[in-house]
């Protein structure tokens, strides 16, 4: 369903009409009982916590905020500020505010939606249309949308926890501009909590009382928030509603982790035990034991850890621990890092798990990481003569008078495809920095390479026969 504000009920649930005229009413006027994350909604653009990146002089939704009419997707985690931003720009704007649920709304409502919005653009009036939820769109109803977006018979302000890439239509997605938006950071999370505490919307202490946070009791909130701004809000109300019931007017871990309903994970996300986590994490991980590797996973999902993090580290064991031992574990992290994206919390779990347990099942081997790093020190000793004559760019006139190119040999013109001819500069000869082990999939690799070797005129060849059939 569709509804524009101010109407007889207000983007936040807030049953008061605001005042009459373009824009969203009184965002001020949640009641004492609504909830704390909804009071404390932000009245202007400059209220709005987090997303620093996207809110500065001349910045798209500044912009959209002086009345320019254009279209954004906000693409997003939940939680990190879409309908708020929305909301504040729209009013900055002084458009009129219709706000769509892409789960509730079909064709009939859209079309009836962008119908009224021509009507009261004719009558001088813009409208900012908010459709939250958007990748749950049809190809159709996106078609639909197109036309308005094009013609900028409404500004378009669509949000998505989704990668909008794979879930809206190409022609809509680029008369659009795309912002990511990125969870909250502590400092961001801290200031939410202080705003709860001092702005008069905030926490409502008993009479001639202020409530109050302590140290580990904030730092409990922030990690269980996850950089969730709804989130933090909830379980400081629910906490302080848990304090002031037991008498006290101070929020304590026991108080959060009650709140929270569930116990509390020693881990700060920005101080050691973060990097203790994570470090045990991997070396459980190059270690091959996956019952250690999987319970650092849940410490760090349990945490509130960035599930970009986890998969992102995952990417890189895969080349560093793993790397041709087992060479398609690069391709399932890579993976999984996607299907995190796509996904998202809770189910993501499920991705990150199985990749952490192909990853510590795998035979293991550092010869990647070994072998670049070698080189790159050669290169930085400054190691490395001129390339070779034969392997030099030929393409062009009078690169033969230079000898460029003369005497290379074709490697599929011999047998094997290898041809035996130098390829590292002179000084390098005999430099060896890719060494594969005997582990999994390297086993078979090794016994390649000592093959080429041979047939390159490097080694011992012990008869062309033998290095052959180990090449084919």
């Amino acid at each position: 369903m569709a509804y524009a504000v101010p109407v007889s009920e207000d983007l936040f649930g807030n049953l008061a009409p605001g005042p009459a005229g373009p824009g969203l009413g009184s965002l001020a006027a949640a009641g004492p009982h609504a909830p704390l994350a909804v009071r404390l909604r932000p009245r202007d653009i400059d209220e709005i916590v987090g997303q620093h990146h996207l809110l500065g002089p001349g910045s798209p939704l500044r912009r959209l905020a002086a009345g320019q009419p254009l279209s954004v997707f906000l693409w997003g985690p939940p939680g990190v500020g879409k309908t708020s931003i929305a909301a504040v720009v729209s009013r900055s704007a002084g458009a009129r505010f219709v706000e769509l649920s892409a789960v509730a709304a079909g064709v009939k409502e859209l079309r009836a939606c962008l119908t009224e919005a021509k009507a009261e653009l004719a009558r001088g009036r813009a409208t900012v249309l908010f459709i939250d939820e958007v990748h749950r769109f049809s190809k159709t109803q996106q078609d639909v949308l197109l036309p308005a977006v094009e013609n900028r018979l409404v500004s378009l302000i669509a949000a998505t926890t989704e990668n909008p890439s794979f879930s809206v239509i190409s022609p809509l997605l680029s008369r659009s501009l795309l912002l990511v938006l990125e969870p909250l950071s502590p400092e961001d999370l801290n200031r939410l909590i202080d705003r709860a505490l001092s702005d008069e919307r905030g926490l409502a202490a008993p009479a001639g009382q202020t409530f109050s946070v302590d140290d580990d009791a904030r730092a409990q909130l922030v990690q269980l928030a996850g950089g969730d701004a709804r989130r933090v809000l909830t379980y400081l109300e629910e906490a302080a509603a848990g304090a002031a019931a037991a008498g006290s007017c101070v929020v304590t871990t026991a108080a959060v982790e009650q709140a929270a309903d569930r116990a509390a994970v020693k881990y700060d996300a920005g101080g050691d035990e973060h990097y203790d986590v994570v470090s045990a994490f991997i070396k459980s991980l190059r270690g091959s034991d996956v019952q250690a590797a999987l319970h650092y996973l849940a410490r760090m999902i349990a945490a509130g850890e960035d599930p970009r993090f986890i998969a992102r580290r995952l990417i890189v064991l895969a080349s560093e621990d793993i790397g041709l031992a087992a060479p398609g574990l690069l391709a399932v992290c890579v993976a999984a890092a996607q299907a995190v994206q796509l996904v998202g919390w809770p189910e993501a779990r499920l991705n990150l798990a199985q990749a952490v347990i192909a990853c510590a099942t795998a035979p293991k081997s550092n010869a990647v990481i070994t072998a670049i790093d070698a080189a790159m020190a050669d290169v930085a000793a400054g190691r490395g003569g001129p390339v070779p004559a034969h392997l030099r760019d030929a393409h062009y006139a009078g690169a033969g008078r230079l000898g460029h190119g003369v005497g290379y040999r074709y490697a599929h013109d011999w047998p094997h495809g290898v041809a035996p001819q130098g390829y590292l500069p002179e000084d390098l000869e005999g430099a060896q920095y890719y060494r594969p082990t005997d582990h999994g999939h390297e086993a078979a690799i090794a016994e390649r390479l000592a093959a080429i070797e041979r047939l390159l005129g490097r080694a011992d060849a012990g008869g062309d026969a033998a290095a052959a059939g180990a090449v084919r």
